[in-house]
């Protein structure tokens, strides 16, 4: 059966606002513009809130090679996929900002259980994949942003688009920076990054800015179906902390390197770390787990299995697969749990 093995996925290109896609074709490589499909979707169980669409799937992969989604395998096959967990967990995806996404914050736990009926909301890390020229981010309010201040300026964004990303932190961003933007954090991807986005699993966004570069967002894009008083309940005021993680390393032999890019004491919903091989054997231990091939190639290897890989290929690796191993000499993976 397929659970018994790395399961991989057809392209899950989604709908957003915003345009990108280039600089994702490019890592994929595959030919791609900008257009509205600047994001792929990887290992998801998630539906994408997209207003007007009538897609019960759209944002969830299908299996490779099937007519499955994986939404239907998990509740077909939830222990052999997923083993003692109730879902994944968590979502990830490749983004591409060929402009600037409006200014965002995302719910807490807490906030989606009142207002969404979720136990999910929305901390999120991204790992920059690569860059375009002046490729930065924006995390936290300048100093003596008031909510007051705030709302004013969202008015001050019908006809300055600016007006809002002038109330923000800028960052300059890197190949290999790692990002962790906590629930209720005022923050924008700036234009130029290509980034791998781990997250709670939701699509739970406030963006109360009126324009997305030319397009011009709605009510129900800027607030999700709140009013704007609840909605801004999302954003806090206090002075940010930095949002750029070190990476800690946890070991080095035989030619793998692993380090902790995201763990439990920065947060308790996901984790991420980066296996490098150079030269060496990695067993794939973690399970039910997504693995993303971020630079070089290699093989996986089972019993009677063998797969080459390559950047831009990820898989899920379920909870029922036997001994798997990864190698390669020149490869980086990223692990998300």
């Amino acid at each position: 059966m397929f659970y018994n093995r790395p399961i991989f996925f057809e392209q899950n290109r989604v709908f957003r606002v915003y345009t990108g896609g280039k600089l994702m074709g490019k890592f994929l490589g595959k030919d791609f513009n900008d257009d509205n499909y600047p994001e792929e979707w990887i290992a998801s169980c998630v539906r994408a809130l997209n207003e007007g669409s009538t897609d019960v799937y759209e944002g969830i992969s299908r299996i490779e090679g099937t007519n499955m989604y994986l939404s239907d395998a998990v509740a077909k096959y939830r222990k052999e996929i997923l083993g003692d967990k109730n879902d994944l967990g968590i979502l990830v995806k490749y983004l591409d900002s060929a402009v600037r996404l409006p200014v965002q914050a995302h719910p807490t736990k807490e906030f989606s259980a009142r207002y969404f009926n979720s136990e999910y909301g929305k901390e999120e890390c991204w790992y920059i994949l690569d860059t375009r020229p002046g490729a930065c981010v924006y995390f936290g309010f300048q100093e003596g942003i008031t909510k007051e201040r705030f709302t004013e300026a969202i008015e001050r964004s019908e006809t300055d688009k600016s007006a809002m990303e002038k109330l923000l932190k800028k960052y300059k961003v890197h190949k290999g920076d790692v990002v962790f933007i906590p629930a209720n954090t005022v923050h924008a991807i700036g234009a130029g990054c290509l980034i791998l986005e781990v997250q709670e699993p939701t699509d739970f966004t406030v963006q109360p800015e009126h324009w997305c570069g030319d397009y011009r967002l709605s009510d129900y894009q800027m607030y999700i179906g709140l009013n704007r008083e609840d909605a801004l309940g999302c954003f806090d005021f206090c002075e940010s902390e930095n949002a750029f993680i070190a990476p800690v390393k946890l070991y080095e032999k035989d030619g793998v390197k692993c380090e902790e890019l995201i763990g439990r004491s920065i947060t308790e919903s996901f984790g991420l770390q980066r296996i490098i091989l150079s030269g060496g054997a990695y067993e794939l231990t973690q399970a039910a787990a997504v693995y993303i091939v971020a630079e070089g190639e290699g093989v996986i290897t089972g019993d009677g299995y063998e797969r080459r890989i390559k950047q831009g290929d990820y898989f899920l690796l379920p909870a029922s697969a036997g001994k798997y191993i990864a190698e390669s000499e020149n490869m980086t993976m990223l692990l998300c749990i």
